[in-house]
């Protein structure tokens, strides 16, 4: 199939010229890599990623299109996705696959791309574009179609509030368990609520900057999200009170990241981040490594943590920190994804440590 030009640019002046597919217009913002082998309707739904250009590493993508947009009806989410729409800002593939095969694709990824207007470019050296990154860091790119206008400007999505802009704006209730939890959404992926609707609770999902605190609950979920933790002031304060009353907190990815700044640490952007399915990280004081799913930009720094607190997992990669916990009272959080979807759910018994917490915690 013959298929327009496309041009890749980068900040730092390097140019791939591909071939497009998905939405025919010109985009431009940060660009990052994913090693992950499967997972693209799961990551491109990901609100994580918002305001990216997502960099697939794995040569092939496409070979098994998009999955149907299936509402479960206990629950009124979307059965395959992570989200209601996609959250990329564009694609960057080395051979997409044009010809697609599952028993559960209902459409190509070029027709799903086109019906939320993301462009995509392929026929790139993926491994080149990462290999730049890894050296200089991630940086600004843009995503060009041939005949489409290339945007003025370098566009940096990290000076926006990212979180602001993927939060919900109501509350919404689900499951009808007996724990309830608050899940402080600040891009929250579904299997989170999942995960813990299945585990007994009822949740509460209640948009980034909500004084939930108020709210009649038994532990508090801090979810994922995109962006730099510290455009997200309005959550910290609200943490810090959730703190002080005690009740159990359990903090996933940028919900990490701020659980921390509450408790005292200061956060930092990561030379090219963390975004693949196989992910090794190390719980202190054990010789238990476990796989993870991770897609995140900031990191911890754990210097400046009050000594009631201490760093729960370390990343045997580089080091960095992968998670912290209260020494004492039942508040913990996590950088990595234990909800998966994409990639392995070895680290999901944190759920159940969450459930557990609260469960003591109402029975003393």
């Amino acid at each position: 199939m013959t298929s327009k030009k496309s041009t890749l640019i980068l900040e730092d002046g390097s140019t791939f010229e591909g071939y497009a597919f998905g939405a025919a217009r010109g985009v431009s913002g940060e660009i990052v890599f994913n090693t992950a082998m499967t997972g693209y309707p799961e990551s491109l739904t990901d609100p994580s990623y918002s305001g990216q250009i997502l960099v697939i590493t794995y040569p092939l993508v496409g070979n098994y299109g998009v999955p149907p947009k299936t509402i479960d009806e206990k629950l009124g989410l979307p059965r395959f996705f992570e989200s209601d729409r996609i959250h990329i800002k564009a694609l960057v593939v080395s051979d997409y696959s044009f010809n697609h095969s599952h028993w559960n694709a209902v459409q190509s990824l070029d027709e799903w791309l086109k019906e939320y207007d993301i462009p995509a470019i392929y026929g790139i050296d993926t491994r080149a574009v990462t290999k730049i990154i890894r050296e200089h860091g991630v940086m600004l790119s843009k995503v060009v179609p041939e005949g489409c206008e290339a945007p003025a400007e370098f566009h940096d999505q990290n000076k926006e509030n990212l979180v602001a802009q993927v939060s919900p704006k109501e509350v919404t209730t689900y499951g009808d368990g007996p724990h309830k939890v608050v899940l402080v959404d600040c891009g929250s992926k579904n299997n989170i609520i999942r995960c813990l609707v299945s585990r007994g609770a009822t949740v509460t999902r209640v948009p980034w900057d909500y004084d939930f605190t108020a709210l009649d609950y038994d532990g508090v979920m801090l979810s994922n999200g995109p962006g730099d933790p510290q455009m997200c002031r309005a959550t910290v304060e609200n943490i810090k009170k959730a703190i002080a009353i005690g009740k159990p907190i359990y903090g996933i990815c940028l919900g990490h990241q701020l659980l921390s700044i509450a408790a005292g640490a200061t956060t930092y952007k990561l030379k090219y981040g963390h975004r693949s399915h196989n992910q090794p990280a190390l719980m202190s004081g054990t010789p238990k490594a476990v796989i993870t799913s991770q897609n995140h930009g900031f990191a911890v720094d754990t210097a400046a943590l009050p000594d009631e607190w201490e760093p729960y997992f370390t990343n045997l990669n580089d080091g960095t920190n992968e998670g912290i916990r209260h020494k004492s009272k039942p508040f913990f959080s996590v950088q990595f994804h234990p909800e998966a979807t994409g990639g392995p759910d070895d680290t999901e018994f944190l759920f159940d440590k969450f459930i557990e917490n609260i469960e003591n915690a109402k029975n003393k």
